[in-house]
């Protein structure tokens, strides 16, 4: 698939979470992207194992689970059991990331890799073949809502030329104050995964219009 759109349920209505979940499926979502924050390594507290079970009872959507924590290798376990059919933790916070990725794919879950805005994503070259997604933060993360960090484009730029080097398929995802104004600049760099929250869960006209908005970026930006 060329391009995936992952609604991030930060910003979604956690109320009526499992109505959310099945409009995102039947407006044509690709995953579920859930950002596990733990008030240490960003300054927000958000979700743990029994959101992603949640999740997982609600939609067949790939569940998508992005560790916004300290000592993510503890945790393994816990949410690869929950139903996360992929892993993603950040360069900053795995002083051992081979072992961290490795015990990842051995649960039986997808591994990816995060950075940080200002975190240089040459550490790729010696992870090869271990990591099936990256992840670009395109803001500083923490809180939902912020606005995209023009910047970032040069390194998703340097990201999909690093990857090419390597010969590594892995898919370029990016988070952060994507919406109707950045989403086709961040897929011209090289982006194929986006992550939106407010552009999607608040939208005037309702999820299946801002997914739909999103798409139709997209779809303009390929002509």
């Amino acid at each position: 698939m060329d391009t995936l759109i992952s609604p991030s349920i930060l910003s979604a209505d956690l109320l009526h979470l499992e109505q959310s979940l099945r409009e995102c499926e039947q407006a044509g979502a690709d995953k579920i992207h859930i950002d596990v924050m733990d008030g240490r390594f960003v300054p927000n507290i958000t979700f743990g194992p029994n959101i992603v079970r949640a999740c997982r009872r609600a939609t067949k959507l790939p569940l998508d689970v992005h560790l916004m924590i300290v000592e993510p290798e503890k945790h393994l376990e816990a949410f690869a059991e929950a139903g996360a059919d992929i892993i993603t933790v950040h360069y900053e916070t795995c002083p051992h990331l081979h072992r961290t990725l490795q015990h990842i794919r051995a649960l039986g879950v997808r591994p990816g890799v995060t950075f940080n805005p200002a975190t240089p994503v040459e550490g790729l070259r010696y992870l090869n073949g271990m990591f099936d997604q990256v992840l670009i933060m395109t803001v500083n993360p923490g809180f939902g809502g912020q606005e995209f960090i023009p910047e970032m484009l040069q390194k998703i730029r340097d990201t999909r030329k690093l990857l090419d080097e390597i010969g590594s398929e892995a898919v370029i995802q990016v988070d952060g104050g994507i919406e109707a104004s950045t989403i086709a600049a961040a897929y011209a760099a090289g982006a194929r995964d986006f992550v939106a929250g407010t552009a999607i869960f608040g939208y005037p006209e309702g999820i299946r219009a801002g997914i739909d908005a999103l798409k139709e970026k997209l779809s303009l930006d390929k002509l």
